[in-house]
């Protein structure tokens, strides 16, 4: 038997000054987008935020729907989004924040669904993605990388070996 481990880093701010100018902007540009959350059902407004490689900065928040699979994520809205109205431009930075904090200094992480789909954004993207969590009263947590909160995620070369077989 062979234990292994993995390890996720991440770098903690207490507060908004201790960030870069853009990481700044981001992150408000987030908070600022939950506030158009429609979240009548779980109340769980969340915004993101993405700074494309050429400086735009594009925003999207939750949208839930009474027939709940109907709904969808704020991160995987924008996402969406942008890679089918900015093709050629890579994703610099995603920041998401949520308009409660949930009671927590620590940030709310992604859902899965989301997690994923950040993954396979970071791999089209072929370089990592900056990922940025947190709110502005709150704990602020920077990863280098998407694939950071799901390091074991299912991408195309699990395809590849599934059609080799």
């Amino acid at each position: 038997m062979i234990k292994e481990k993995l390890v996720i880093e991440y770098t903690c701010f207490n507060n908004l000054n201790a960030l870069t100018s853009i990481q700044r902007e981001l992150l408000l540009a987030a908070f600022n987008a939950s506030s158009n959350a429609y979240a009548p059902y779980s109340k769980f407004q969340v915004g993101a935020a993405i700074i494309l490689e050429n400086g735009i900065i594009l925003t999207a928040n939750n949208q839930e729907n009474a027939a709940y699979p109907c709904g969808i994520c704020a991160e995987r809205n924008l996402i969406h989004y942008c890679k089918s109205n900015y093709i050629d431009q890579k994703i610099q930075s995603i920041a998401i924040s949520t308009r409660k904090n949930n009671m927590t200094r620590t940030p709310n992480a992604p859902c899965g669904l989301c997690r994923q789909v950040l993954v396979e954004a970071e791999i089209n993207n072929r370089s990592d993605i900056e990922l940025i969590l947190g709110h502005p009263e709150a704990e602020i947590w920077i990863f280098n990388s998407c694939n950071d909160l799901l390091p074991l995620a299912f991408n195309s070369k699990n395809l590849n070996i599934a059609n080799n077989d």
